[in-house]
């Protein structure tokens, strides 16, 4: 097997969903952004994997006819909130393999105001399962499906180990004063523990603030093998050292707690399979965008990575080990909490970041001397995907 070159990434600034230009505008100019940020035309990839879940079939098609017609084969992916980097770890398996030497892989979403919803209510619903347990542990609610699932492990959580009620808020503060010198985050605006504890509550210890917003984007990648960048000159500097994706396991749904059912061992075992194939240990990574759809989310994921031992989420935030002077820099583009979160694109937003911040070429988001950057990318129903980028001039 060989390495995956990131030769270029580029993407749009997340907007609201009443702000933002259709589908298929903002992934033509992500592509166009990470072909030019490789220096490549677009006859020169060979496969495309396009990522979105709200949207008709062939919709990366549409998107990509915009860029060029050359004939490729071009295969559309859903995965849920891991949509994105579902399509990287395909693209990354074929130029590994060698059965590509150029790879683009593209997210995008456009999305609709409110809370997520299901599609479709004449068949058979994914969550049903996940429902059943749900139900099971906690009492129905009119809150939106999503902070159910991830309100009540924070609750679940919370009575395990405790949970003073600002250590969540903190992480909306952290995120927004991270996405302050990100200029395709949506808000940028700073905003205080009170502010975060006084808007609405929206499930359990959530509210609106430490819930991701509703957002349009797209994001996109270029993947090469090491032979094609440098026999076209291009930027290898930054590989896929590992990656890893998981789903459910039955401790998902054997369990009256819901940090498994929202992906707490998936990304454990996702993360734990990255760090042995790597050969390095939580400890050595400075740098992490990890899937922050909400506050609780964050906090737990916080333990399944490693990056804190198991019980001690709340002191490593009040700390201020999860931000710049601490032990690692946590979403240094401000998440999804801040940055905004269109499902398809996140993955590759995620990846762009940690290139960025890899090249020493993240502006005033720059995390000093990082050589290694890990992305965790989840998505309900289920897949967890954990990928460590590494710099390797």
């Amino acid at each position: 097997m060989g390495r995956a070159l990131v030769a270029g990434v580029g993407m749009v600034p997340f907007a609201t969903p009443r702000t933002s230009a259709p589908y298929d505008v903002m992934g033509e100019q992500a592509i166009r952004a990470a072909l030019a940020d490789a220096g490549l035309g677009y006859d020169a990839v060979e496969q495309a994997f396009a990522g979105y879940v709200y949207g008709d079939s062939t919709c990366g098609q549409a998107v990509a006819y915009r860029v060029g017609l050359t004939g490729i084969p071009l295969v559309n992916v859903t995965n849920n909130c891991s949509t994105g980097s579902s399509a990287l770890f395909v693209g990354r398996q074929l130029v590994e393999a060698g059965a590509a030497d150029c790879v683009l892989v593209f997210g995008f979403e456009q999305m609709r105001p409110g809370a997520l919803a299901m599609q479709w209510d004449d068949r058979p619903s994914p969550f049903e399962r996940f429902e059943t347990v749900k139900d099971a542990v906690q009492a129905p609610s009119d809150a939106p499906f999503a902070a159910q699932y991830f309100g009540g492990a924070g609750i679940a959580y919370a009575a395990e180990f405790g949970l003073a009620p600002d250590t969540l808020a903190r992480i909306s503060v952290k995120a927004r004063r991270h996405a302050a010198a990100n200029p395709y985050a949506v808000f940028r605006e700073p905003v205080t523990i009170e502010e975060v504890l006084s808007s609405p509550v929206v499930y359990g210890p959530l509210t609106r603030l430490q819930c991701c917003p509703p957002t349009c984007g797209a994001a996109a990648a270029v993947l090469v093998s090491p032979d094609f960048a440098r026999s076209r000159g291009l930027d290898g500097s930054v590989a896929i050292a590992a990656q890893a994706m998981t789903t459910d396991r039955p401790i998902s749904f054997e369990s009256a707690d819901l940090r498994p059912l929202v992906g707490y061992d998936m990304s454990a075992e996702a993360a734990r399979q990255v760090y042995e194939k790597a050969g390095v240990e939580p400890g050595d990574i400075p740098v992490v965008e990890l899937h922050d759809c909400f506050t609780s989310n964050e906090l737990i994921s916080y333990e399944a990575l490693g990056l804190t031992p198991e019980g001690t989420a709340e002191k490593f935030i009040l700390e201020g080990d999860n931000t710049y002077g601490g032990r690692v820099v946590t979403n240094p583009s401000g998440g999804l909490l801040s940055k905004g979160h269109p499902l398809g694109a996140t993955g590759l937003a995620q990846c762009a970041e940690l290139v960025w911040q890899l090249r020493g070429r993240a502006g005033d988001r720059q995390v000093d001397g990082a050589r290694l950057g890990l992305q965790h990318n989840i998505g309900l129903g289920g897949a967890a995907v954990v990928t460590l980028y590494e710099r390797v001039d």
